[in-house]
């Protein structure tokens, strides 16, 4: 007699995963990795609740690139976010890196100052 179906609520869970493409990274859209971070796209010191799953390294870059006084004004719009050079440029150069690559990260002189 054929399988129609999962029997238990674990396999159930197992066939739904299976069928979902893997989660996306919020910045990048790459897919996630084994190491995946949870950034506050508005800052939690500004009143942000909501978290979204990126690399680490567009985590980094994130807060590398502006203070959380502009992360606030940009909120939860990665297109905005990506309009800005520094951030196209940084997604087109990771856009064919593995999943779980990491490189150094260095913060810009600007967003030090503002800090």
């Amino acid at each position: 007699m054929p399988k129609h179906g999962p029997r238990t609520i674990a396999e159930a869970e197992v066939a739904r995963r299976e069928q979902q493409p893997p989660p996306a990274c919020w910045l990048c859209a790459r897919p996630l990795g084994r190491r995946t971070e949870w950034h506050h796209p508005v800052p939690k010191a500004r009143g942000g609740r909501q978290t979204v799953p990126v690399h680490p390294i567009c985590h980094r870059t994130l807060h590398a690139t502006f203070t959380n006084a502009e992360l606030a004004r940009i909120g939860d719009d990665p297109p905005q976010l990506r309009t800005d050079a520094r951030i196209a440029r940084f997604v087109a150069w990771v856009a064919d890196k593995p999943t779980d690559f990491h490189a150094a990260t260095r913060q810009s002189h600007a967003v030090r100052l503002r800090d």
